[in-house]
């Protein structure tokens, strides 16, 4: 069984025209899948072409990232809807036989306090944009029922609570990257979310990390690269890639979870396959 990558972003690697490079490395390094995530419009087309491209390999979700809102989120967010199709019922891999490919989740979306501006009161606007984006994309995940991944930096409660107030299904729920300690997993396990781990799952400093991954629990766990950042030991400082990720799996399989790579594998991937619809 190989890994799947439940988060990355292939924008950079097409842009840089090494993706076919980055694939195949990954291929070797036992990724078998991978979840590119879509952050605004510029990157959703591109990359439903890719998993038309490369079926089976490269899945995709469109979403609108919280650092990408600006004051026009709404004509930004119009065409979202309509990458599942007209009906919106029965998510699944196609909009109909031959048809354009649906996305698996929508997202990322979320709140994201860390970079926002400087000035007070220009914060406090971008802020409310990013809460109204946020609002609107998980009224649509709801409507459709697909799974939401969620970007929450500086914001966990204010994340948790807009989406415990959305009606969204928590089962279908993931906090990507996941840097939060026990106190937080255990509110996304007592509401049935998910927490994905990245590279950071690695980084000396990251105990509380990997004290919120193990309580999590085995059976529950999905990894990710988040590429082309938060590179894993010992290739840190150092652009990320899809491959990079069975460092991570290693690490958690021998580190965290004292299983064999082959058995993370074996349960990482049906956890995302059984999350994500694959």
């Amino acid at each position: 069984m190989g890994l799947i990558d439940t988060h990355t972003h292939l924008e950079s690697f097409l842009r840089n025209g090494t993706l076919p490079a980055a694939l195949a490395r990954a291929q070797k390094a036992g990724v078998e899948a991978m979840i590119t995530i879509g952050t605004s419009p510029e990157d959703w087309v591109e990359y439903r072409r890719l998993a038309g491209d490369f079926p089976s390999v490269v899945h995709y979700s469109v979403g609108l990232h919280p650092c990408a809102v600006e004051s026009t989120w709404e004509a930004t967010l119009a065409p979202l809807a309509g990458f599942w199709g007209d009906g919106l019922a029965g998510v699944g891999a196609r909009a109909s036989a031959g048809g354009p490919l649906r996305p698996v989740a929508l997202g990322e979306c979320g709140l994201d306090r860390f970079h926002l501006p400087k000035d007070p009161v220009e914060a406090a606007k971008v802020f409310s944009w990013q809460r109204d984006a946020f609002h609107a994309q998980l009224l649509i995940a709801k409507r459709i029922g697909c799974p939401v991944v969620v970007h929450s930096r500086g914001a966990f409660a204010e994340c948790v609570d807009m989406i415990d107030a959305s009606g969204v299904d928590w089962a279908r729920v993931v906090f990507h990257c996941f840097t939060e300690g026990e106190a937080e997993m255990a509110e996304l396990s007592r509401r049935g979310g998910f927490g994905s781990f990245t590279g950071v799952l690695t980084y000396k400093s990251a105990g509380a990390v990997r004290a919120a991954a193990k309580s999590q629990g085995l059976a529950r766990l999905m990894i990710e690269t988040d590429a082309p950042y938060l590179t894993p030991v010992p290739h840190r400082g150092q652009p990320n890639e899809p491959a990079f990720l069975r460092y991570t799996a290693d690490f958690a399989a021998n580190e965290v979870f004292s299983v064999t790579p082959d058995e993370l594998a074996l349960i990482t991937s049906a956890n995302a396959r059984r999350f994500f619809g694959l």
